[in-house]
């Protein structure tokens, strides 16, 4: 896959490096002279090149024109809209992806201006944070679909409305679905009538507006599940 990335920051660095070691074939664009001398310190001397990414002659000296990706991840949302608007209306790039920088510019990062995907950092970072707050002892193991759905572990709590319940009895909230059950270190197959043990640890695919739900039903009574003894 050739790749062109945009911006040597930390960003565009360690996107380089984790791409080379991929075995990728990589074009750094850096414009600060300083920054490059850094660079071909840290990448093989031929993936860096000094120049504007703003500007499609070095574009086209990366070799836009064949490439599969183009990153613009530097620290200027300006910079990275107009590389990315150069890269796919210019040259007809396969995937342009951009990093947001403010929040607050965001909703210019659309298909409309060239952009498949925008990163926004801060809103992807409050965002986990949040999700951690919320979902208690649910471990996040994957993300799919841009982030719309998780794929997330959780052991059934001891003091959880879920023991001693089949799967099929559980209710479990629309969009989510129980994948596997590991149960002293055997997986299990989650058929309907499967009956949920303590500590046995659930592997759900699940919405993520439905993961709170799902914490309540697999976390302890009285954290939104069956209520507590009184």
């Amino acid at each position: 896959m050739n790749v062109i990335i945009v911006g040597g920051g930390k960003v565009g660095v360690y996107l380089s490096e984790l791409l080379v070691k991929g075995g990728e074939r990589i074009k750094l664009i850096e414009k600060d002279p300083a920054t490059v001398a850094e660079l071909v310190r840290k990448l093989p001397a031929d993936t860096v090149l000094q120049g504007d990414g703003t500007d499609p002659g070095v574009l086209e000296v990366a070799g836009v024109r064949h490439a599969n990706v183009v990153a613009a991840v530097t620290g200027t949302d300006e910079t990275n809209l107009v590389v990315c608007s150069l890269a796919r209306f210019e040259f007809g790039a396969q995937r342009v992806i951009a990093k947001v920088n403010d929040p607050a510019n965001s909703w210019i990062f659309t298909p409309k201006m060239g952009v498949d995907v925008a990163l926004n950092q801060a809103d992807l970072l409050a965002h986990l944070i949040a999700e951690e707050m919320s979902v208690g002892e649910m471990m996040t193991l994957l993300k799919l679909r841009k982030g719309e759905y998780s794929l997330v572990e959780e052991k059934v709590h001891p003091a959880s409305p879920a023991v001693g319940k089949t799967i099929c009895d559980l209710k479990l909230p629309i969009e989510s679905a129980v994948t596997a059950v590991i149960r002293k270190g055997r997986l299990l197959v989650p058929r309907g009538d499967l009956v949920l043990q303590v500590n046995d640890e659930v592997l759900a695919l699940v919405h993520s507006s439905r993961m709170p739900e799902m914490a309540e039903i697999l976390g302890p009574a009285g954290k939104g599940g069956e209520p507590e003894a009184g």
